[in-house]
């Protein structure tokens, strides 16, 4: 890391939550280059992946109030 990126990360830890928070998201925003087009094509092509494997049985599915209750007893050991 640069001498320069050094002081500004020293800098904005010093910022409250809220502050440090936005630069972080502006920051990860800046990162992300991705077509917008090319996002909601492979979207579509997932739900169309995922509705034909549910159509077809081939899809795994679980009632929610029991997937909740092993995730709970999983995590909290409930």
């Amino acid at each position: 890391m640069s001498h320069d990126a050094e002081k500004f990360l020293s800098v904005a830890l010093a910022l409250p939550e809220h502050e440090r928070a936005e630069i972080a998201a502006k920051l990860l925003e800046s990162l992300d280059q991705a077509d917008p087009s090319d996002v909601d094509e492979a979207w579509a092509h997932e739900i169309e992946r995922r509705c034909a494997a549910f159509d077809s049985g081939e899809a795994v599915t679980s009632d929610w109030n029991d997937f909740r209750a092993r995730i709970e007893r999983d995590i909290f050991g409930r």
